[in-house]
């Protein structure tokens, strides 16, 4: 391909190649075959995760939801596979976190289609439900989000931790010791059999949840991408869908789960 420059595209953006439209073609085709190769390895990556050991869940986890109190066997409304969200979002808090809440805004138009396949999704946090149900109010959200405030499930799956873990400098996040704050993101996936017994099948933390993020999905098809390279922190830039302005902003939003976590 001749990767002579004819012109700049804009002033803003950096300088790329422009060519005829056959040049174009050649050069979509070889993406074209990177592409494949990638979804091919995709799939087996996929097989493989669904190939790993599960561990039994024997812990007699008791949620707080829209309707009462509920177990984790009540989480799977009838189906045998439930994936939880671990959206930030702790004691006391005024707001969830926002990259949190950008995932969280993904989930209600994809519920229908994802029960099809067997499959129910629910949110949990740490706050007491009075708190999550006044964000999820402002935020119009739909989606089954339940408290975990009193029992040991966000501590067990490492999205929350404790006054004594923090004092040591480092927690147990994304499989390893890393420097973190009170909550962290995550999301777990559990299976239940025909007799009830509960499975916990993976668990994912840190980028490995931007397998949930459809809008970065579309952002990494523009020439610009992501562009987050002057950021403070990866998704420095999201805000609570509520507090965007018109034009995009290039200030960092306060910190908040992936601050932590980007790295991980």
């Amino acid at each position: 391909m001749n990767k002579t420059v004819n012109k700049t595209v804009n002033e803003n953006s950096a300088i790329h190649a422009v060519v005829s439209p056959e040049e174009w073609v050649a050069a979509r085709q070889h993406l074209l075959a990177r592409e494949k190769e990638f979804t091919a390895q995709r799939d087996l990556l996929n097989a493989e995760r669904r190939r790993l050991p599960w561990v039994k869940v024997d812990k007699p986890y008791v949620f707080e939801g829209p309707q009462g109190r509920q177990t984790l066997a009540d989480l799977f409304e009838g189906r045998s596979q439930l994936i939880i969200y671990h959206f930030m979002f702790g004691p006391g808090w005024k707001e969830g976190c926002p990259s949190c809440s950008m995932l969280a805004d993904h989930l209600d138009g994809m519920l229908a289609h994802i029960a099809q396949r067997d499959i129910t999704v629910a949110v949990v946090s740490r706050a007491p439900l009075a708190e999550l149900a006044a964000f999820r109010q402002r935020m119009g959200w739909r989606f089954k989000w339940l408290s975990s405030y009193g029992n040991d499930f966000n501590h067990d799956h490492h999205v929350s931790f404790t006054k004594e873990e923090l004092a040591r400098g480092k927690v147990y996040y994304n499989y390893r010791m890393m420097e973190g704050g009170d909550e962290l993101p995550g999301a777990s996936v559990f299976y239940k059999d025909g007799q009830g017994n509960i499975f916990h099948t993976y668990s994912t933390y840190a980028r490995g949840l931007e397998l949930l993020l459809g809008a970065y999905s579309f952002i990494d098809l523009t020439p610009q991408g992501r562009d987050e390279d002057g950021l403070p922190f990866t998704m420095a830039w999201v805000r609570h869908h509520d507090k965007y302005e018109d034009t995009p902003t290039a200030q960092a939003a306060p910190a908040c789960c992936h601050a932590d976590a980007s790295a991980a």
